[in-house]
């Protein structure tokens, strides 16, 4: 028995004494009896796992202490730091406990220290730049809401149900007319970007057993629904562009997180997604190198969920995805995975939280 398997099996047992509210399982973990964790996860991909979790390790910010990000641009950026904690937790590691339990236990401190006055709940580091607002507060509400089950420590527990129902609350009272969000924390505009943050975080909070307004789902799939086009894809504002990938990735994760996983919307989302599967050699791209990380992020998840009832998606799409990272990393292990606009510590986060899908360790990919 590997070390990967007894964590998942801590997991399990963990979730039915209660530590880990409504985790559920990593049943899923084998899609479609198909394939094993070990077939999946190579040596090559379990070195490259190895080398960037050190990497994050390594590199953890110590001003501002506990935070992810570089550049003054990033550094601290809520939204790098929650992805960096989820990827910790993606091995297994969490607050206070594993190799890495410090590291998530500092980012998850990082977090709630970044909690705002005005407007009340909301995440985020006061040097970002605008844009970054509610994407810092969706994937800190995620990550906080994914952290919050495994947590023993009673005064930690507390002040993360505080946070995260003030999160909550926030995305709440944002949410526009239209049914989605934007960059800042008021009800005006809407793209489907940031809206599939709010929604996932809600999804992500609601698992682990905290009060979600159904009218705010609701309404937030009404919006999702309006920016698909007639090919399956998504424009980034409702009912205005074409579809891309990246955008169509996180349009399919958020009808997921909506609580939609069949029907024709989702299928024809799916044919769409499958002629931007990841494709070696790289100079063959027909993805642009713009969000690719983001693109690919969302699309994993997609993959992952799709496979619930079509193990297809996720056989033909993660070997290749798998591939495709460990030949971006070749020559750099040491130094992460790269995004030329985000930085590394975006883009080996990315690439972790990817490559350790198959151990079903993260509450928000068991369905």
């Amino acid at each position: 028995m590997n070390e990967r398997t007894n964590r998942r099996q801590f997991l399990i047992a963990a979730a039915g004494t209660g530590v880990l509210s409504l985790a559920g399982t990593a049943q899923h973990a084998d899609v479609g009896g198909e394939h094993e964790v070990a077939d999946l996860i190579t040596p090559d991909a379990q070195k490259a796992i190895d080398d960037g979790l050190k990497f994050l390790a390594r590199t953890q910010n110590r001003n501002p202490e506990g935070s992810f990000g570089e550049r003054d641009e990033f550094r601290g950026n809520v939204a790098v730091t929650s992805l960096a904690g989820l990827a910790f937790m993606s091995a297994g590691h969490h607050p206070g406990r594993g190799e890495y339990g410090d590291g998530v236990l500092r980012a998850v401190e990082y977090v709630l220290k970044r909690e705002r006055a005005n407007p009340a709940g909301f995440l985020h580091h006061e040097f970002s730049n605008r844009q970054a607002g509610m994407y810092d507060h969706g994937f800190g509400t995620l990550f906080l809401a994914e952290v919050y089950g495994t947590v023993a420590d009673r005064d930690l527990s507390r002040r993360l149900r505080g946070t995260i129902e003030r999160a909550i609350r926030l995305i709440e009272t944002t949410q526009n007319r239209e049914g989605g969000w934007r960059y800042d924390p008021t009800p005006q505009s809407a793209d489907i970007s940031v809206t599939i943050c709010q929604i996932m975080a809600l999804r992500a909070a609601r698992n682990a057993g905290f009060s979600v307004n159904k009218q705010t789902v609701d309404q937030c799939l009404k919006y999702v629904r309006s920016c698909q086009n007639a090919d399956g894809g998504y424009a980034y504002y409702a009912g205005q562009g074409g579809s891309a990938f990246a955008r169509s990735a996180a349009g399919l994760v958020a009808l997921y997180s909506a609580g939609v996983y069949e029907g024709r919307e989702v299928e024809r989302t799916l044919r769409y997604l499958m002629q931007f599967k990841p494709n070696l050699p790289l100079a063959r791209r027909e993805v642009p190198e713009m969000h690719w990380y983001y693109g690919q992020y969302y699309a994993a998840q997609a993959m992952w969920t799709a496979a619930l009832r079509t193990p297809r998606y996720w056989n033909d799409w993660y070997p290749v995805l798998r591939d495709e990272l460990l030949l971006r990393l070749r020559g750099q292990r040491d130094a992460g995975w790269n995004d030329p606009a985000m930085g590394r510590h975006y883009a080996t986060a990315m690439a972790l939280i990817m490559l350790q899908i198959p151990n079903g360790y993260l509450p928000i990919l068991q369905k």
